[in-house]
């Protein structure tokens, strides 16, 4: 068994499903050995992509997501993908290959300071310096990267390791690649925390990716219903809203805006959620003077991120709601019936420009008709990916009357250009399931070479592109300020075409009543299927 061997060997027993990758200097070994053990190995056409894939499988599965490339530009391209695991919070290791370690800083190919350059974006970061030390070097970082707050991790190993014989014993103790949260809170912040809620008249929820990442939907919808509490979650965070529920008023810190909510809240219970600009930094005018905050998340140095709250709740987001369940139960606490009302109508005026006007007098396509023919003809198992501006507003603003995990997001960085590999992604770990990525043109522009990459490897999905030949949101902008659009046209685009080239199926659909057959015509076709829909500017997004 040699370095490479012990590495893929490791991956497999935490149920590692496949490696995503572009080849170059320093791989070799590595797919030798995935050869050797029958590891599935994914290829792209950019390293960048092949990141993006890793990071999408972490933020579905909460389960490690594995990437390996080479060294140089190499790794600087997939430290993009890197970047969005580190902002969203998503479990995913980088794998980088190099040169030898005996020549390593003396100018040998592509010799950089790899493990320097990942670290500031990284739990973890190291190189692997001896085989003897691959083993527990690579234990080590997955248990950071799914441990706490989860977040990337990152290894470079030289050739020389790679090949060398490594000890056929590794770590002792049970192997994990999946996050596992834990940790009730304390009595004494549980007994607190119910007081409060029990003395607010307003209420307001903003359930984070940290609640996903628990696994906390269930318990979060019976607390919601509890307290009587609208329930927001942040723009771009992973949803924890399976199913439709009264307390849900939508995304919340969106350029679309939200429903006047939150600034008259008296209480916010902030779940595994960032203090940020989504939230109006959780101050005023954001947040009503003097209202008070509890906020829980497993992460210590979270708790006092943004803000110092009223009363934090350290532990596990799904233990901890169960505890206020429990409590509010025992003590027969309902919140205020009219409060949620109030907020249920404020959320409905607000949607109300994106889900009730009327359609153009043409057939030609807007975002409202793309919206609509997904509605209809989507089943709901299926895996939906968002990526654009412009699109992702109609997306989220006439669409989300839930946010399941199914549904999919570039996350908090919001980068665009992540939908393509990540549709892949999400076909290479779910075989049967119909996968959707609504695309804006300009989003689908930067990776648009790995429909080749999907086609060749039989990972179907069907992509809509909403093409308006923009970059539809900052025009939006330019026009609510009444300035010229500079810089944000883009010319025509013939995506059937380019699908076609790449090995994939292209549908132009530009009759918005036909969109709905294409999408179920691209699912039926077991193909990467790729529908370019032109599209109108119209309605609130404008």
């Amino acid at each position: 068994m040699n370095g490479a061997d012990l590495l893929v060997k490791e991956l497999q027993a935490r149920g590692t499903p496949c490696l995503y990758t572009l080849c170059g200097n320093g791989l070799d070994a590595i797919f030798d050995a995935t050869h050797r053990a029958n590891l599935r190995v994914i290829d792209t056409r950019n390293e960048q992509a092949a990141a993006y894939m890793a990071d999408t499988a972490g933020r579905l599965t909460r389960r490690l997501g594995v990437v390996a490339v080479s060294t140089g530009v190499a790794h600087i391209n997939a430290l993009t993908g890197v970047c969005n695991a580190w902002f969203d919070g998503s479990p995913m290791l980088l794998i980088t290959g190099a040169s030898d370690s005996a020549t390593a800083g003396r100018g040998n190919f592509q010799d950089m300071d790899s493990v320097g350059l990942a670290r500031p974006l990284c739990k973890y970061s190291a190189g692997v310096d001896r085989p003897e030390r691959l083993g527990w070097l690579l234990d080590e970082a997955i248990r950071a990267a799914v441990s706490g707050r989860p977040g990337p991790v990152h290894l470079t190993i030289p050739m020389d390791v790679l090949r060398a014989p490594a000890p056929e014993a590794g770590p002792q103790g049970p192997r994990t690649a999946e996050v596992v949260y834990g940790g009730e809170a304390d009595e004494t912040s549980l007994a607190e925390a119910v007081k409060l809620i029990g003395a607010a008249e307003r209420p307001f929820i903003i359930a984070g990716s940290g609640c996903f990442y628990a696994d906390a939907s269930a318990e979060l919808a019976v607390v919601a219903e509890q307290m009587r509490a609208p329930v927001a979650v942040p723009i771009w965070d992973r949803g924890a809203i399976e199913q439709p529920i009264p307390e849900f008023v939508g995304v919340i810190g969106a350029a679309s805006g939200q429903p006047r909510v939150m600034p008259d809240a008296d209480l916010i219970l902030l779940l595994g959620a960032e203090v940020d600009y989504r939230v109006g930094y959780l101050e005023p005018p954001a947040i009503a003077p003097g209202a008070r905050i509890i906020r829980c998340d497993v992460e210590p140095e979270k708790i006092n991120q943004g803000v110092r709250p009223d009363l934090p709740l350290l532990g596990d987001p799904r233990q901890i709601l169960r505890q206020l369940s429990a409590a509010l139960d025992a003590e027969g606490r309902r919140g205020n019936a009219e409060w949620l009302t109030e907020a249920q109508l404020r959320n409905a005026d607000f949607r109300r420009p994106w889900t009730a006007m009327p359609p153009p007098a043409s057939p030609a396509c807007t975002g409202r008709h793309v919206i609509e023919a997904i509605r209809q003809a989507v089943p709901e198992d299926a895996f939906i990916l968002v990526d654009g501006g412009n699109i992702g507003q109609w997306f989220h603003m006439s669409m989300c009357d839930r946010y399941p995990a199914r549904w999919l997001t570039c996350g908090r960085s919001a980068v665009v250009g992540w939908g393509f590999p990540g549709a892949a992604a999400v076909r290479s770990l779910y075989a049967d399931e119909p996968v959707l990525l609504l695309s804006g043109d300009g989003s689908a522009t930067f990776t648009l070479a790995e429909i080749e990459a999907a086609a060749r490897q039989n990972l179907p999905y069907v992509a809509i592109v909403a093409d308006d030949s923009a970059w539809g949101i900052v025009v939006s902008g330019c026009r609510k300020r009444e300035q010229p659009p500079v810089a944000c046209a883009l010319g025509p685009i013939d995506f059937v075409a380019v699908a076609e080239g790449f090995g994939a199926r292209g549908i132009r659909v530009e009759d918005a009543s036909r969109l709905p057959a294409a999408i179920d015509e691209g699912f039926a076709s077991g193909q990467v299927t790729l529908i370019h829909v032109p599209v109108c500017h119209g309605g609130p997004a404008d």
